[in-house]
């Protein structure tokens, strides 16, 4: 018996050896597109696979592509290519598209709404295998709030006209109560979430007795206190520079509103030399009297001693100081009275502008 078992042993081993020498194809290498469904793990030697597209995307060629299982245990070449259909974008959304026109199969859109808006239709839409969108783009719509309340004692001013029994997100108001009382805030609107603002409390005002600013006076008023939207003006004395409104209005807080201030004039803080001001190229002493209002230009003249030219620095007057340039050097009174043909105001002016430096910066007077 064991001669027989160790002989069918042997063919058995012999049998296998023959199988399993014999090599296969593992599964096809695919790339993006191709449908696998059909696709088997394993093959045989001399075995065909006919390689097609998904539904949803485009094949290179219209000609079939088929791969063969060869005896070395590898796949034929397939130049297949399958490309995804394209959805074109909706027009009002290319501008948002970074210059694409077309958005590939599979491809989501997100729609949201601005605040204030409500969405009527589908938020999401996403590219078929058709090259169409599965929805539409949506439409927001503004949300509709009902008609503001008045407030008691008074009423409201609409900034728009308006018709029916409601009105549109972001349209305001105004309130206004009967004299002397005064509404405790003065705007509403339609918000976001479909509410209007609560109408406010009419209740009486009055702003203390209107107080006189530095350097300036109120043009016409009785020193009282005042009811609210009751107005006063303010004047500056003379060559100072109003900076603010001239009216101010008592609030609906009990305060005025602010007040305007009165800028100082300058004078020129240098005894010799030539500026320009006032489109006019002066010498200083002739600056008469030495005033500069707050807000006007006055330009010194440097050297640029490379060139040896001269060049103008703008200064600005600002609530009576006049910064000099770090550039500009006073001439001695020997320069000054006998030399001025040789200072910078005088000599040939330079036809660039200097580099920016320290030089060129300004310093107080």
């Amino acid at each position: 018996m064991t001669p027989n078992f160790v002989l069918l042993l042997l063919s058995l081993l012999a049998f296998c050896t023959a199988v399993t020498s014999r090599k296969v194809c593992g599964h096809p290498p695919v790339t993006d597109g191709i449908d696998e469904l059909t696709l088997k793990r394993v093959y045989e030697v001399g075995e065909e696979v006919t390689l097609t597209c998904q539904r949803g995307y485009l094949p290179s060629t219209t000609t079939p592509r088929r791969m063969t299982c060869t005896p070395a245990g590898e796949w034929t070449q397939s130049d297949l290519i399958c490309s995804p259909k394209m959805c074109p974008i909706p027009r009002p959304l290319q501008p948002l598209a970074m210059g694409m026109t077309e958005a590939p199969f599979k491809s989501v859109l997100n729609y949201t709404c601005d605040d204030g808006y409500v969405m009527i239709g589908a938020n999401m839409s996403s590219c078929l295998h058709d090259g169409t969108w599965s929805n539409p783009p949506p439409h927001c719509k503004a949300v509709n709030c009902p008609l503001p309340l008045p407030p008691r004692d008074g009423r409201i001013i609409h900034d728009k006209s308006l018709t029916g029994t409601t009105t549109m997100y972001g349209q305001g108001w105004t309130y206004e109560c009967n004299p002397p009382k005064t509404p405790s805030y003065e705007r509403g609107s339609c918000m976001a979430d479909g509410s209007v603002t609560e109408p406010p409390v009419c209740r009486e005002v009055s702003c203390s007795a209107p107080k006189a600013i530095p350097n300036g006076f109120i043009t016409f008023a009785v020193i009282r206190p005042h009811g609210y939207k009751e107005k006063v003006k303010y004047a500056c004395n003379e060559h100072y520079v109003l900076d603010g409104e001239a009216e101010i209005q008592c609030q609906n807080t009990g305060n005025w509103s602010a007040k305007p201030i009165c800028r100082a004039p300058c004078t020129v803080g240098i005894k010799r030399g030539r500026i320009f001001y006032n489109s006019r190229k002066l010498w200083i002493a002739n600056l008469k009297p030495n005033r500069v209002l707050h807000g006007e230009h006055v330009a010194f003249y440097c050297l640029n001693r490379a060139d040896r030219c001269g060049y103008p620095v703008v200064s600005s007057c600002n609530d009576g100081t006049l910064p000099i340039p770090e550039c500009f050097e006073e001439p001695g009174k020997m320069d000054y009275t006998l030399r001025a043909k040789s200072l910078p105001s005088e000599i040939q002016m330079c036809t660039t502008s200097p580099p920016d430096s320290p030089a060129n910066t300004t310093r107080p007077a």
